[in-house]
């Protein structure tokens, strides 16, 4: 899978994003990119049980505090839609409207369904 195949809705990952990254480790010796994308990884491990059971638990903040964290991390490797889902949940707990989180935690995990392939294959050798 190619992290920035375009599809109908653009590329699942920024370019531009992924170029400032591979910038900062132009012949790849550091591993930068495959390391961030396994932290990435490693985080989602953890952030995800914590989001579920913030919102069985109906505790907003946690659930703000989550997706603030996953807004942040996705942008960086140029997730942009998953990084603007969890704006919009994080806007949503901000103002009060906890109870048009449902719909968007949905469109959260779909988007990151969708991102998680290709931020995994950036961790894998070039075919």
């Amino acid at each position: 899978m190619n992290p920035e195949r375009p599809s109908e809705a653009g590329p699942l990952l920024d370019p531009e994003a992924l170029a400032q990254l591979r910038a900062l480790d132009p012949l790849g010796r550091h591993g930068l990119l495959p390391r961030v994308a396994g932290l990435f990884e490693t985080s989602l491990d953890s952030l995800l049980p914590q989001l579920d059971e913030a919102e069985r638990a109906g505790d907003a903040a946690r659930i703000r505090h989550v997706a603030h964290t996953l807004k942040s991390s996705s942008a960086s490797l140029g997730a942009l839609a998953l990084s603007r889902c969890c704006a919009e949940v994080e806007r949503l707990v901000r103002d009060g409207q906890a109870e048009g989180l449902g719909p968007r935690l949905g469109e959260l995990r779909e988007e990151l369904a969708r991102v998680r392939p290709a931020v995994a294959a950036l961790g894998q050798p070039p075919a």
